[in-house]
């Protein structure tokens, strides 16, 4: 593996041949180095790159394991992997080599976080600290599954972090709709927050819909795609999971309300979205109804919560809330568990009657 001085600039480049991942022979070559040492470890990096030889940095394994996963993953998920990856993950790892990283590493690298306060003294919150966790395993485990590397540091080490405590916020249906009537003067909001509201879909897929996803006729809308603005532009997504592509049966009176909206909007066709405003435009309008209706602020992802705590007040099972909501049923289960009816009463009465009537 030579490496070779440019005699105009005094600089060192490295230029060799390598197989490609489809076996052809190709030339590389980059310029610009301050010492041959420098161009040599360049090209040992390249080489092990190619390979995949774990024997390479951790820096280096990260390009293959962007470059495996950015066409796989919807656009914002991937730009808050990135952020996370090069801006918490590898600073701490970049120079070490991808199969000499130990659980002791991993640990010294999670007491930092802990140990991190911000400018005004606050430490980075336990969901972020599981996140951060999570994103270094993956890492790892994407080597493991994919490049033969043999075990996972990071889950040798053990979680750090975890699901924040706080409760959900949530209206009732009384407070809706007060709300509701606070702001029937701006029309775009208020069928915005109805359909919020009354079918519990998510805001990214709200500020999707077109007037083809709706079958007024059968009282049916389909969820099959999701909005985002990033970095400046519009984006038309997949829904978060594949769960969450689902018909949703629509109240008559919404089926209504929306037809009479849709009449409103001039000129539209059946592709063009419904809503054309931003998620900062429907937290002002949250902000500006919750005051004028003197109810309770929660954020626009609260309304989801509502409308599944209102299901579950009606009676419906976990199973019938999560096809509706696009979750799976035992994350209905879980998350909203303190909402179902108890029914350890039941329980414990059935157990009397059974042992008192054996007993007679």
């Amino acid at each position: 593996m030579p490496a070779y001085k440019d005699k105009k600039t005094g600089k060192w480049y490295a230029s060799f041949y390598y197989a490609n991942w489809k076996g052809v022979r190709e030339k590389k070559m980059k310029r610009g180095f301050e010492t041959k040492k420098a161009a040599l470890d360049w090209e040992r990096e390249f080489l092990m790159q190619s390979s995949a030889d774990l024997d390479m940095r951790f820096e280096s394994f990260v390009e293959i394991y962007v470059s495996d996963l950015k066409q796989r993953i919807r656009e914002n998920t991937f730009l808050t992997k990135e952020n996370i990856i090069y801006n918490k993950v590898l600073p701490f790892f970049k120079d070490k080599k991808m199969n000499a990283i130990t659980a002791k590493d991993v640990i010294k690298w999670q007491n930092e976080l802990l140990a991190h306060r911000d400018e005004n003294g606050k430490p980075y919150s336990k969901t972020y600290l599981k996140t951060m966790h999570n994103q270094l395993s993956a890492i790892f485990n994407h080597a493991i599954r994919y490049y033969d590397l043999k075990s996972n540091p990071a889950a040798k080490a053990g979680h750090i972090g975890g699901k924040e405590a706080g409760e959900m916020e949530f209206w009732t249906k009384e407070e809706y709709q007060k709300f509701a009537d606070a702001i029937m003067d701006k029309p775009m909001s208020f069928y915005a927050f109805e359909i919020l509201y009354w079918c519990g879909i998510r805001v990214g897929e709200l500020l999707a819909l077109t007037p083809g996803d709706f079958d007024f006729k059968n009282r049916l809308l389909r969820i099959n795609k999701s909005y985002q603005r990033i970095k400046g532009r519009d984006v038309i997504t997949e829904p978060k999971t594949k769960k969450s592509i689902r018909t949703i049966k629509m109240p008559k009176f919404l089926c209504e309300e929306i037809e009479e909206y849709i009449e409103m909007l001039y000129g539209i066709k059946p592709n063009d979205r419904m809503f054309t405003v931003t998620k900062s435009f429907l937290h002002s309008e949250m902000r500006r109804g919750s005051k004028a209706a003197g109810v309770k602020r929660i954020k626009i992802h609260g309304l989801r919560h509502s409308h599944i705590s209102h299901l579950i007040d009606l009676g419906f099972s976990a199973v019938a809330i999560a096809d509706r909501v696009g979750h799976e049923s035992i994350d209905i289960t879980y998350r909203y568990a303190h909402l179902f009816p108890s029914k350890q009463v039941d329980m414990a009465n059935k157990l009397d009657d059974e042992r008192n009537g054996s007993n007679g």
